[in-house]
């Protein structure tokens, strides 16, 4: 009888199977307990860090030569720089948010979009409440609540309407300059800001423009009066300004540091808070990313581990045998990063999770940079977007208060599901080089 011999690169992959069994099976038993928002009750820092010490227990070698090689990945370049990143968005963002900037960018475009355009206008604000923000869950939280007041005034179907929100938020989240998944999907993947944004804005473009047309024909046609719409351009101009910076081609450090800069200026100019207190917004700011900050740095220590006892080049070998060009492996990167999102809910950890496979496969199949980071974002986003214990759902139920399930919202998220079908269709079509 033939002797099966075993792979000892297998055991590298080992740890994130730890981290994806914890936090998946955590997630599911709090689900079976029915604990709201069971999913994020296991922090995903702790599983990662349960992950790591699995790498250091099971792989060969001294303590001090694998936290050599943790420390490397954790330490490198890309990782810092994202880190950075990170901290300084999570500081805008909050800057932003204290000085009123989320209620006006939402009573702005109520005020500026006819009624009887209501389903499209939720969708497009929380499309520019989430590129402003970065953060779909916090698009949701603010809009939300309007969403639910606009649905009962004007007959409209708190599902439709609520699945319009989530819709808007996920486009918003893929497209944002300060977003933690496109900070993620670009540094992992070694391309600029701007140029996943255009790459992503191809494709996103012609399904938000088909879901538009789709929720123009289920808006009822009575008129009606929304109260309590007034608002103050100068605290959108943080925002509108990182927007314009950041698509200028200004260095990403730059952009985020002027948009602290001119929110601090607004906030302290109309009375918000102190110079002081804009200082303690700076720290919560910061401190408000520990999760993503620390799950980074694991991450990335541990893909480091597992690419150099030989784990990375397992998977490749295996994709290789499925793969058998360029057009096969793209899809060989939307369905990895696809299944890590199904695994954690979580679209940026899904990214972090897949991002030094996907950038094998992509550097061995002379993917573009830009094209592996928009469908690592994209495909995210989509499953993030659609999975009903993720965190976007769930949020939507509980601020519904129960009237709005995950399976009531699914038939309805058109800007998800059309997103995936031109997402696939990009994969035919050859990427333009940078001149």
């Amino acid at each position: 009888m033939k002797r099966i011999s075993f792979d000892k690169r297998i055991l590298a992959l080992l740890p994130f199977i730890v981290f994806i069994v914890l936090y998946l099976g955590a997630g599911l038993w709090m689900q079976l307990q029915g604990v709201e928002m069971a999913f994020y009750q296991f922090p995903s820092v702790v599983a990662i860090f349960f992950a790591v010490v699995v790498a250091f227990i099971i792989l060969k070698g001294s303590i001090e030569e694998k936290f050599h090689i943790f420390a490397k990945g954790a330490g490198d370049e890309n990782i810092l720089t994202m880190l950075m990143i990170f901290i300084l968005a999570g500081a805008f963002s909050l800057l932003a948010k204290e000085m009123g900037g989320i209620d006006a960018v939402v009573n702005m475009g109520l005020s500026f979009i006819p009624v009887r355009f209501i389903a499209i206008g939720l969708f497009l604000i929380s499309a520019f409440l989430g590129i402003a923000t970065g953060t779909s869950m916090g698009t949701l939280s603010a809009i939300i609540p309007i969403c639910l007041a606009i649905s009962e005034k004007s007959g409209l179907s708190l599902s439709l309407s609520c699945a319009a929100c989530v819709g808007g938020a996920m486009l918003g989240d893929n497209l944002s300059m300060i977003s933690d998944t496109t900070i993620a999907a670009t540094k992992t993947q070694g391309c600029d800001l701007k140029d996943k944004f255009k790459m992503n804005f191809k494709i996103a473009l012609p399904a938000a423009l088909l879901t538009c047309i789709l929720l123009l024909f289920v808006t009822p046609s009575q008129e009606m009066q929304l109260q309590n719409l007034s608002f103050d351009m100068m605290k959108v101009i943080p925002y509108i300004l990182v927007l314009i910076l950041a698509l200028s081609g200004v260095q990403v450090f730059v952009v985020l540091f002027i948009g602290m800069m001119s929110a601090v200026c607004i906030g302290i100019g109309y009375g918000e808070f102190t110079i002081f207190e804009s200082a303690q917004i700076i720290w919560r700011g910061f401190t408000s990313m520990n999760e993503v900050f620390f799950l980074s740095l694991f991450c990335g220590g541990l893909a480091n581990i597992t690419a150099h006892y030989g784990g990375i080049h397992w998977i490749m070998e295996k994709i290789q045998k499925l793969v058998k060009g360029e057009k096969s492996a793209q899809f060989g990167i939307a369905l990895l990063v696809s299944l890590a999102d199904i695994a954690v809910a979580n679209n940026t950890v899904a990214i972090l999770f897949s991002g030094s496979i996907a950038k094998d496969i992509a550097t061995h199949y002379h993917i573009d940079s830009r094209k592996s980071a928009s469908l690592l974002d994209i495909f995210s986003c989509v499953l993030q977007g659609v999975i009903p214990y993720g965190a976007q759902l769930l949020l939507v139920g509980s601020l519904t208060l129960g009237q709005v399930s995950a399976f009531d919202l699914f038939p309805f998220l058109w800007y998800q599901h059309l997103l995936a079908i031109f997402a696939i269709i990009s994969i035919w079509i050859p990427t333009k080089k940078l001149s």
